[in-house]
């Protein structure tokens, strides 16, 4: 990123220039005037001194006030960019990031969480730091910001990306054995990139994700909800639905299910429903599993029973940052063969060897202070702010490593 285009990055290295500046040419004029009166007045030279002078007021006021007024200069230009970085300009893009051994999670004004700071270029963005345990320092290098995050209190830092690419986000104050890991990025993408990347949100549309993959598809300029049959059947009342079809050129009835929505949408010409012409395309690499179950989902389901990702949310809680899926112990247990295990924990002052499981996984993420897991500390926050589905979702993955 080109620093001369960073509101943030001009102003701090403004101040650092300048006084590593000023900094380099007193050591430059010091040096020089030592080797001077080295060479000059060595003791070869001048066995004994030849000086009278008691003093001098006019030197004395030059190496008082010459000083004093460059460390006044260096106050000023600090303190002046300082209040540049408190200054958030008008029109911000808020965003909340809370800090937790060891992680960051971002929460956007539409309510979509993500354990990566997305932002658009050209648009000040104030980022409003929070701490769920101990004091974390939020650190972005290449904006040269960096602010704590302290328990029960709210601070913020504020910066504009100039243009798209990845760069980096620390935690600057040692947190525990943790803190190394506590490394995201902010992923600045262009305008139209972000509000595509934003607009991605059941909570931001109050529409499911099945709902918004039928539109970005462009299946609902075929098929409808209301019931109606256009060029193609419609979406309403799928589930349980007796449809006449056309399989390798025999007539027969099915029932939609599950397994029928996959393969009309994988390989729609392999049944094609009475009265509407095989125009349908295949939808092969373009539409993922996640996103074909999904879609399967709403339509047999509705909004009611929206598809809830596990994987995303262990991701965006931060869990990755004390568990691994590798089998490798890190600050908490390891994910990994975590269904059936057994596991020695300590309840009530009692020692207990217990199966892991949903019910165990459920009070592990709902209260994880009542049993805590022997040779591991007892840091876990509660994760009070997921809903029972997001709790489910969240078992049914750990249960499946």
């Amino acid at each position: 990123m080109n620093p001369l285009t960073n509101p943030t990055a001009q102003g701090v290295d403004a101040v650092l220039i300048y006084i590593f500046g000023v900094s380099l040419l007193l050591l430059l004029g010091i040096t020089v005037a030592t080797i001077y009166f080295v060479i000059k007045y060595r003791r070869s030279k001048y066995p004994e001194p030849t000086s009278e002078a008691h003093g001098s007021l006019w030197l004395e006021a030059v190496w008082t006030l010459l000083p004093t007024l460059i460390v006044l200069t260096m106050f000023w230009y600090g303190w002046t960019h300082y209040l540049g970085l408190r200054d958030v300009p008008a029109g911000a893009f808020e965003v909340k990031a809370n800090g937790r051994m060891w992680s960051w999670q971002f929460q956007y004004e539409n309510g979509r969480t993500s354990n990566k700071l997305y932002v658009p270029t050209g648009k000040p963005i104030k980022v409003k730091l929070t701490s769920s345990d101990v004091i974390h320092s939020f650190f972005m290098p290449g904006f040269r910001i960096k602010r704590d995050a302290v328990p029960g209190m709210e601070s913020y830092v504020w910066f504009q990306a100039p243009e798209t690419g990845s760069y980096d986000i620390f935690c600057a104050e040692y947190c525990g054995t943790g803190h190394a890991d506590m490394i995201t990025t902010a992923e600045v993408l262009s305008a139209e990139d972000f509000e595509r990347w934003y607009e991605k949100s059941a909570a931001a549309t109050g529409v499911a994700r099945g709902r918004e993959l039928l539109e970005e598809h462009g299946c609902l300029g075929c098929h409808s909800f209301d019931g109606s049959n256009s060029i193609a059947p419609t979406f309403g009342k799928l589930k349980g639905l007796e449809r006449e079809i056309s399989h390798e050129g025999l007539e027969q009835k099915i029932i939609v299910d599950a397994e029928y929505l996959r393969r009309a949408i994988r390989a729609p010409g392999a049944d094609l429903v009475e009265d509407f012409p095989p125009i349908m395309p295949a939808y092969g690499d373009e539409i993922s599993e996640t996103d074909l179950d999904e879609i399967i989902n709403y339509l047999l389901e509705g909004e009611s029973k929206p598809l809830i990702d596990g994987n995303k949310l262990i991701e965006e809680n931060g869990c990755l940052g004390c568990h691994s899926t590798d089998g490798s112990k890190l600050i908490g247990p390891s994910f990994k063969g975590l269904g059936g295990r057994s596991s020695e924990v300590k309840r009530d002052g009692q020692e207990l060897k217990l199966k892991v499981g949903a019910d165990y996984l459920r009070r592990a993420i709902r209260n994880p202070g009542h049993e805590i897991v022997a040779d591991y500390p007892a840091i876990m926050p509660a994760y009070d702010h997921l809903s029972d589905e997001e709790i489910e979702a969240i078992v049914e993955e750990l249960l499946k490593k």
